[in-house]
């Protein structure tokens, strides 16, 4: 499933001519690892919005939505934008892309499920960038005073802050706040499912640490050129060889 999802990735970048690819494929594992693990009541937010195009793409392979529209990505009357909007797929839990509103919310979700004495754990997948947020610590903050053991955050620590304000030292950050921590490769599949079965009395937090355009040799030695960059006719080629 992880090749796929990469190679829909850069599919549909490569045909909507824009896209986050890099912040995509860098949490391609962290979804299917979170998907290994996920039940009925569950829940995905994808707090770093901008890396929608591996969730379309994680919908399309589990057959939730067509391939085709996730090909159709980005275009005037598609479902699917530069960030998720649950307004226009139901899969899509909640509307994220400004940074650090996609944890609130499910921490208000997870807090509503435990008052109601509900099922149902939320998986939040944050950037190590949206960490600088302020809203992320006041949620986590929140979450530990309320034993939210209903609510794992995932972060993916792929390094894209080394060029403004780095994100340092995030395991001890999160101990110190009283968060469970684990600290895992991010794209290794077990690491990641064994980390996301250690649920406790405390909320979780899973340090994932991964690569900024992962499976991509051209993007992971230079993701902030392609931030937001299509491929080119040659390029495209390339990359879906690379990833066969």
């Amino acid at each position: 499933m992880v090749k796929e999802i990469k190679k829909l990735v850069i599919e549909a970048a490569y045909k909507a001519k824009h896209g986050h690819i890099p912040s995509a494929l860098s949490i391609v594992e962290i979804i299917v690892a979170i998907d290994k693990v996920l039940g009925d009541d569950d829940k995905i937010v994808l707090s770093k919005g901008h890396g929608c195009l591996a969730y379309y793409s994680y919908l399309a392979c589990k057959g939730l939505i067509s391939k085709g529209e996730v090909k159709n990505f980005g275009k005037k009357g598609s479902k699917l934008g530069g960030h998720p909007d649950r307004n226009k797929l139901k899969e899509i839990y909640a509307s994220t892309g400004s940074l650090g509103h996609g944890l609130p919310i499910a921490l208000g979700a997870s807090l509503a499920r435990k008052i109601k004495q509900k099922p149902g754990v939320f998986y939040c997948i944050v950037g190590d960038g949206e960490c600088n947020e302020g809203s992320i610590w006041e949620s986590l903050q929140i979450a530990v005073n309320n034993n939210l053991n209903n609510l794992v955050c995932v972060i993916d620590n792929n390094n894209s802050q080394i060029r403004s304000l780095p994100t340092s030292n995030l395991h001890q950050k999160l101990k110190a706040f009283g968060l469970e921590v684990i600290e895992v490769d991010g794209h290794n599949i077990d690491e990641l499912t064994e980390a996301l079965n250690q649920k406790g009395d405390k909320p979780l937090a899973i340090v994932a640490n991964t690569i900024k355009g992962k499976g991509i040799k051209e993007m992971e030695d230079n993701m902030f050129a392609w931030h937001h960059r299509a491929p080119t006719d040659e390029e495209y080629k390339s990359f879906i060889e690379e990833l066969i």
